[in-house]
């Protein structure tokens, strides 16, 4: 058990030593994997972003995955999602992309996301339960031609490790666990991360670190 996110972060610093010196590019996924790449991106001398996807919710339980679609647009569905009505998930789509691009225009402002052809890319959130975030992000980033892509997790059950294997180069993974029902099980404190504490985050770069 993680005590909190911080913890998790230092841990999963440790386990990608092998890129500090090499300026990745750490994307949070929001918002929790936010503050949790804010420590990793300062720990290995990279740069800090946010790669933006939301997940979409069933009709009938919001926090349900049944999909996620990306900043880009680039849409994953689950097969869950093949039962339920077209309309309802082009309008969860249209309702989640609203989300993306409010979140873009507050998180930064003065300047559209780094660019993230050629670079070594490291993806970063608090967990994985369904993996559809993540998916949804590593498949978005894919088509932006990054040079590796990394997606970095504290714990996730073994058969979304899989799923996720097979989109990133590498999968940094602390705790596999099959006794999975949620994320926040695996931490002590797992308290909400909100917008205001994401933007911190972006904001709290060292004086002499890139951005």
């Amino acid at each position: 058990m993680f005590i909190d996110r911080e913890h998790a972060a230092r841990e999963l610093a440790e386990a990608l030593a092998a890129y500090s010196g090499k300026r990745p590019l750490v994307l949070g996924i929001p918002r929790g994997g936010v503050p949790m790449a804010r420590l990793i991106a300062d720990s290995l001398g990279g740069e800090l972003d946010v790669v933006l996807v939301r997940k979409l919710g069933a009709p009938w339980s919001p926090e349900l995955a049944i999909g996620a679609v990306g900043e880009s647009g680039v849409l994953l569905l689950d097969a869950l999602a093949d039962s339920i009505a077209a309309d309802y998930v082009a309008q969860e789509t249209a309702r989640q992309m609203a989300v993306i691009r409010r979140r873009r225009a507050s998180y930064t402002p003065v300047r559209p996301a780094i660019p993230v052809a050629g670079r070594l890319v490291i993806v970063v959130d608090d967990g994985l339960a369904t993996g559809a975030t993540m998916l949804a992000a590593l498949h978005a980033l894919r088509r932006l031609r990054p040079a590796r892509l990394v997606c970095a997790v504290p714990v996730a059950p073994p058969d979304t490790l899989q799923r996720v294997q097979a989109v990133a180069d590498e999968v940094v993974c602390l705790r596999v666990s099959a006794d999975f029902s949620a994320v926040g099980q695996f931490y002590r404190h797992f308290d909400e991360v909100n917008d205001e504490m994401v933007l911190a985050a972006l904001a709290s770069a060292p004086p002499d670190h890139p951005r």
